[in-house]
């Protein structure tokens, strides 16, 4: 079960996070449960499988005001990261660096459950 201390544990800026939710923990924990099943991740993956940069693009752009309103900062630090890449369409490892994001998204489902 996702608390507080195991998002701290993560790395994620709980003070900043709950601070969007106007100090609502229930509410913070709700949105954050729900960042693992996000279908934006899948957009994401199949635009950059595709080679469709601009696709991607707005699919890495919206993550990125999600993950960023909630202060999980490592899936945003990893999510800017690619958005940026995507801005410019520069020639970078897209696959690998979703397999990075994934994997801390991975992570963060573990205690979603």
């Amino acid at each position: 079960m996702i608390t507080l201390d195991v998002l701290k544990s993560l790395g994620v800026d709980t003070d900043k996070g709950l601070a969007m939710c106007m100090g609502n923990e229930a509410l913070y924990l709700k949105l954050v449960n729900s960042v693992p099943t996000e279908k934006r991740f899948d957009d994401l993956a199949k635009a950059i499988d595709e080679g469709n940069l601009d696709a991607a693009f707005d699919a890495a752009h919206a993550l990125k005001g999600v993950l960023g309103n909630l202060s999980l900062t490592p899936l945003y630090d990893k999510i800017a990261e690619i958005t940026e890449l995507l801005r410019g369409k520069a020639d970078a490892d897209y696959k690998g660096l979703m397999a990075e994001l994934i994997s801390k998204r991975d992570d963060l489902a573990e205690y979603c459950k």
